[in-house]
């Protein structure tokens, strides 16, 4: 492909789904509003959400949460309440805090989990999650450390003899902080769905699965939070992607060589020229291209991705073999080998193979629903580069075994789920597995088996990965097929029995004031 068509092409990252134009609204996120054009960036203000943000940063968590109840119980939505923690991590961390952006990616599925409880129950894994917020915005110094400021921004900070996103991954190659966020500010200014677009340019350099996953999860809290605070929470990825830069140079690490591939496989499949495929192969396929991207290298399974795409593949069947891959690694990983805080040796809870596999494999899937076509394939050629190369380590079949399914007897759906339920208590992760799986085989309502394990997905810590791998498996076992989706639940099923025992902090307080 010519230098001059590869430009054309990059510079038309897609006048997609993601177009949205919030104008004059972004003035309070941003300092965009013409009267401030010459003044100095200052403090990050929430408008309306402003004092229920700022009462998010200044409050120790088990004095925030009696106040976050009686409001709920004046009638503010626990919607807004998510939205007001969102904002406050934003302000405090930037994406540059471990637990702090562990917590916001927590936020949005925790209010997904609130919405499949009773009625009564519902705040619980919001208010589990908020006082994890607190607490650690306290330990990072509240109000006085905010990270993110106002960023005034000009049009011409954004340069025109190149792409957006060519510009702004430059920029953070460069390592370039201050030209980043004026480019990042003056581009959501104009529309933040293409600028979503654009960040992905600088998401493709590396694989890791915070990076991805801070991504999406920033794009999806907007459901939550409105569009109008599009540059707060999508800039927290683009600063994440900065210190990522510039820690590898500090440390003198090499850069990943997806930087390299990507374009030659665009180059070498064509994938430009072409229209994303609509084929969608048959259930063989997808179980042979799962183990492909499973047992491979990086490099091989990126080749192997953009092949696929070429062969006119349809981008959501390369989406459920990378999700299948990476449920794979949880059912073959023998489990920690050395014991980690909270992490106990034979666990796979928290940041296991398989539990960030499939957290990534997922915002892989998600970010190429909702991008434009350039990124739809880069981010299945990327995602499938960053899912292999990991089953080193993994045991050669998968759990449950044979002898471990044998020893399941239950047949009824209750006794099933009563041997489930008695197998995450006692930790036994290989039981819980064999149950799920044999429940699959007799039953065909997955949602009795999803509310026994939320409700563990609620009430325990998860060493800060129980809400989003929650809700992971949520979403791929619906998008699924019917031949593969209860690989998914059976993966859940033993993570839940290796969390089990440790309950997380804020819980029972939030059970005493909602009085449940």
């Amino acid at each position: 492909m010519s230098q001059r068509n590869r430009r054309e092409f990059l510079t038309d990252v897609g006048r997609s789904m993601l177009v949205a134009s919030v104008g004059a609204s972004l003035a309070v996120d941003m300092g965009l509003s013409p009267a401030l054009a010459a003044e100095s960036a200052g403090t990050l203000d929430f408008g309306g959400l402003e004092p229920l943000v700022a009462l998010m940063q200044e409050s120790p968590a088990d004095k925030l949460l009696p106040q976050l109840v009686e409001r709920l119980n004046s009638g503010t939505e626990l919607k807004t309440l998510v939205a007001a923690g969102a904002l406050a991590n934003a302000r405090t961390f930037g994406g540059e805090d471990y637990i702090g952006y562990h917590t916001f990616m927590a936020l949005a599925p925790a209010y997904e989990m609130s919405r499949q409880l009773p009625a009564a129950l519902k705040p619980l894994p919001v208010l589990k999650v908020l006082h994890r917020n607190a607490t650690r915005i306290q330990a990072h110094g509240g109000r006085s450390k905010d990270i993110l400021q106002t960023i005034i921004a000009h049009d011409d900070d954004l340069p025109t003899d190149r792409s957006a996103g060519e510009t702004l991954q430059q920029l953070s190659r460069n390592r370039d902080v201050a030209a980043a966020e004026r480019a990042f500010a003056a581009d959501v200014r104009k529309e933040p769905g293409e600028a979503f677009n654009h960040l992905q340019f600088a998401m493709q350099d590396e694989v890791d699965v915070h990076r991805v996953v801070l991504c999406w999860r920033a794009w999806s809290t907007l459901d939550l939070t409105g569009m109008e605070f599009a540059h707060t929470l999508l800039r927290q990825s683009l600063r994440y992607c900065l210190d990522v830069e510039n820690r590898m140079y500090e440390r003198k690490y090499k850069t990943s060589a997806i930087r390299d591939q990507l374009p030659k496989l665009f180059d070498q499949y064509q994938l430009a020229s072409k229209p994303l495929g609509t084929r969608v192969p048959d259930d063989a396929w997808v179980e042979s291209f799962s183990l492909a991207i499973f047992s491979n290298s990086p490099a091989q399974a990126a080749d192997a991705a953009a092949a696929a795409l070429a062969d006119g593949i349809a981008p959501t069947a390369i989406a459920e073999a990378l999700s299948l891959a990476a449920n794979r690694l949880l059912l073959h990983d023998p489990g920690r080998k050395e014991a980690r805080p909270d992490k106990p040796v034979g666990s796979v809870h928290g940041d296991s193979y398989g539990v960030h596999a499939s957290d990534s494999a997922n915002a892989w899937r998600n970010i190429a629903r909702v991008s434009s076509p350039r990124n739809t394939a880069a981010s299945m050629i990327v995602g499938a580069y960053h899912t292999a190369g990991q089953s080193g380590p993994m045991n050669k079949e998968p759990y449950p075994t044979d002898e471990q399914l044998a020893a399941v007897t239950e047949s009824d759906p209750q006794s099933q789920l009563k041997a489930l339920d008695d197998a995450i208590t006692s930790k036994d992760q290989f039981r819980a597995c064999a149950v799920a799986a044999r429940f699959a085989q007799t039953q065909t309502d997955a949602q009795p088996a999803f509310d026994l394990l939320l409700k563990y997905a609620t009430s325990e810590d998860g060493a800060l990965h129980a809400e989003k791998y929650y809700r992971t498996v949520n979403e791929e076992f619906a998008l699924a097929r019917p031949a593969f989706r209860w690989r998914h639940l059976a993966g859940l099923a033993r993570v839940t029995a290796s969390e089990y025992g440790k309950a997380a902090p804020g819980y029972t307080q939030a059970k005493e004031l909602l009085k449940v």
